[in-house]
């Protein structure tokens, strides 16, 4: 290697000297540059001139296409205009028929808005009920039918204020009209709790970190209060009506029912808002 550099540095030295030196060595190497940059004005001349005739051919294909198509137009602008109309009239008519277009799956809601949904909508701001001891929600039947929950979130400022007004319309409806005094289990859950429950099986959840409407404050997991114990169980035949009547309650509040999903889960709602989650 030491040896190739020294070789390598003997011949740069060499050429460097014959250059300054000899003036024939400069002029051998001058005119062989301006020999190379002659042949790249002539390759780009050619080049340039065998574009411009390639332009030509296109322009004179497209106007020989054009006047053969006017030709045609005008010899059969019978069967051309039949053509059109053939064409035009059936989008047309469909359009003027079918009146004003809906989309499947948005037709307007006919449930009636009660008076407690206006105040809402009016801008009432309801306040969350009294937090129930801690004791309440760590108890072994608790325990079995909510994995983890002495541990959950139930800080109603960590959710969304949109969201929470309407769930706690939801409570005073379930309340005033029905009779149920209801309590949230569960509302902000952070992704690393969300991963830690979808560890734990189908049974719990589906949904890891972000895929969760807990995630952004917009979702709550609540149950029903009995003589001071969490009733969350729907083989309780009381509780299953609770959560009938709490899908419907927040439902006609705009609110998605987890009741309704194939994996049911009757204490849960949430407020998808557009935008927020990135599926």
């Amino acid at each position: 290697m030491w040896v190739l550099a020294v070789a390598l540095y003997f011949v740069l030295a060499c050429a460097v000297s014959w250059l300054i030196l000899f003036p024939a060595g400069r002029e051998f190497v001058l005119g062989a540059l301006a020999g190379a940059g002659q042949r790249m004005r002539r390759q780009a001349g050619d080049l340039a001139r065998r574009r411009l005739r390639d332009a030509d051919a296109l322009r004179g294909s497209g106007r020989a296409s054009a006047g053969a198509l006017g030709a045609f137009l005008r010899r059969h602008y019978l069967l051309a205009i039949g053509g059109l109309v053939l064409i035009a009239v059936p989008p047309l008519a469909a359009m003027l028929l079918a009146g004003r277009p809906s989309w499947d799956g948005y037709e307007p809601s006919t449930r009636e808005m009660n008076t407690q949904v206006a105040d809402l909508l009016q801008g009432e701001q309801l306040v969350p009920p009294p937090a129930l001891p801690p004791l309440v929600f760590a108890s072994a039947e608790v325990e079995r039918e909510r994995p983890l929950l002495a541990s959950a979130s139930r800080d109603w400022a960590q959710m969304n204020e949109a969201y929470t007004q309407r769930l706690l319309m939801v409570f005073r409806i379930m309340k005033e009209r029905h009779g149920y005094e209801m309590a949230i289990l569960e509302g902000y859950r952070s992704p690393e709790r969300q991963n830690a429950l979808a560890a734990m099986g189908s049974n719990v959840t589906n949904a890891a970190a972000f895929q969760s409407w807990h995630q952004y404050g917009l979702a709550a997991d609540c149950a029903f209060v009995r003589e001071g114990k969490l009733v969350i169980s729907e083989k309780d035949p009381w509780a299953m009506r609770g959560y009938q009547l709490y899908g419907e309650a927040a439902e006609s509040l705009g609110l998605t029912w987890g009741g309704r999903w194939k994996m049911m889960d009757f204490g849960h709602t949430e407020l998808r808002m557009p935008g927020v989650m990135k599926r």
